[in-house]
C-alpha cells in the first residue's frame, strides 16, 4: 500500500480518531472540566455542593450511584441536572412493580415486512441511565440491570449487545414506604459505586430553591457546557491517577476491617470502586496522584453501603467510622 492510499485509509483514519477521542486530558483540564459541570448543576440545585461533587467522581470513576431519601428532596433533578450539564444520550426508567426487565435491556420485535427479527434497544442503551425509584419494581426486573452496571453489555436472547461509552446508571430510593417496595438484592447494592443521601435544605438554601422555580423551572433552560468526548478524556485522566503501594495497602486495611468487625464486610469490588474514587477526588483537586486524604474523603460514600453489621445497634457507616479511627495510616 502507498503512502497516499495509507493516508486515505479509513480504518486508519477512524483509528486514529477513536485514539484522540480517548486521549487523557491534562489534570488541570480535567479538573476545569468538572468544575464547569459542577457550577452548571448548581444552578438547579441548590445547597448539595458535596454531593453534586459525589456524583461527578462517580460519573468520573466509571461508577454507579444510588440516591436514598425521602421524597421530594430532589433526587431525580439531580440526576437530570447532571445529564442535562453533558451533550450525551439521557434515559429514564420509571420502575413499576409491572415493569418487565426487557422494558429495560430491550426485546426483540417480529418484522413482518423483513421477515426477520429486529432489536429495539431498551432504556438502558444511554450515556445516563435514571432508574427511578428503582425499589418499587421486583427483583427479577432490578436483576436486569446487573450485567448492564458491571460489564457495560446487556445480552438478550443470547446476543450481546455493548453499551454506549460512557454508561453511568443512576438510581433514586424511596425509604419511607417499606410495604410498598422492594429490598435491592445484595449484588446489586454492591454494584453502586456510592450511595448518598442528600436530606432536607437549610433555611437558606430553601428559600434561594423556592426563589429560583417560582416561575420558570432553572432546569427547562439548563445547556450543556461539556461534550461526551470531553467526558471519555477526563475518565482517562483519572485512569491514570498514580496509586502509590501504601494507599493500596491502606484501602485493603479499612476493607479487612469491614469484613473482621461486620456480618458482611465489604467486597473486592468494593475495594477497587474505593481506589476509582480516590483517583477521581484526585483530580477533582487538580493532582495525578492519590494521597490517603482522599480514600477517607471517599470511604463512607463507598463501603458504608456494602456493610451489613453484626447487630441491629449498629449501622454500616459506624463501621467504616470505627475502620477509620482503628486503621493506622502508613
Amino acid at each position: 500500500m502507498s503512502d497516499a492510499e495509507a493516508e486515505a485509509d479509513p480504518e486508519s483514519e477512524a483509528a486514529a480518531a477513536e485514539s484522540t477521542d480517548r486521549s487523557p486530558l491534562s489534570v488541570p483540564e480535567a479538573s476545569d472540566l468538572i468544575d464547569r459541570i459542577a457550577d452548571n448543576v448548581a444552578r438547579v440545585i441548590v445547597g448539595n455542593d458535596a454531593a453534586v461533587e459525589h456524583i461527578l467522581v462517580t460519573v468520573l470513576a466509571r461508577g454507579h450511584l444510588l440516591l436514598e431519601d425521602v421524597p421530594g428532596v430532589g433526587k431525580t433533578m439531580l440526576a437530570r441536572s447532571l445529564a442535562r450539564s453533558v451533550d450525551c444520550e439521557f434515559k429514564r426508567v420509571q420502575f413499576t412493580p409491572d415493569l418487565l426487565p426487557s422494558d429495560v435491556t430491550g426485546v426483540n420485535v417480529y418484522n413482518q415486512q423483513s421477515g426477520e427479527f429486529e432489536f429495539r434497544p431498551g432504556p438502558v442503551f444511554a450515556n445516563i441511565v435514571l432508574g427511578d425509584e428503582i425499589n418499587r419494581a421486583p427483583p427479577k426486573t432490578q436483576s436486569a440491570l446487573l450485567e448492564a452496571m458491571e460489564e457495560e453489555q446487556v445480552t438478550v436472547d443470547g446476543v450481546t449487545r455493548e453499551l454506549p461509552d460512557p454508561f453511568t446508571v443512576i438510581a433514586t430510593q424511596n425509604d419511607v414506604e417499606p410495604g410498598r417496595t422492594y429490598e435491592l438484592p445484595l449484588a446489586e447494592v454492591d454494584r453502586f459505586m456510592k450511595k448518598l443521601r442528600l436530606g432536607y435544605p437549610d433555611r437558606t438554601d430553601e428559600s434561594e430553591m423556592l426563589d429560583r422555580t417560582a416561575g420558570r423551572h432553572p432546569i427547562e433552560s439548563l445547556e450543556p457546557v461539556a461534550t461526551t468526548r470531553e467526558l471519555r478524556r477526563a475518565r482517562a485522566t483519572v485512569g491514570e491517577a498514580g496509586v502509590s503501594e501504601p494507599v493500596r495497602d491502606y484501602v485493603t486495611d479499612l476493607a479487612t476491617y469491614t469484613r473482621e468487625h461486620a456480618q458482611l464486610g465489604v467486597s473486592p469490588r468494593g475495594s477497587i470502586a474505593l481506589v476509582r474514587a480516590a483517583q477521581a477526588r484526585a483530580v477533582l483537586d487538580g493532582r495525578d496522584y492519590v494521597v490517603p486524604d482522599d480514600v477517607q474523603t471517599e470511604v463512607r460514600s463507598v463501603f458504608a453501603h456494602r456493610v451489613r453489621p453484626r447487630t441491629g445497634s449498629e449501622s454500616g457507616v459506624d463501621v467504616v467510622e470505627d475502620a477509620l479511627s482503628s486503621v493506622a495510616v502508613e
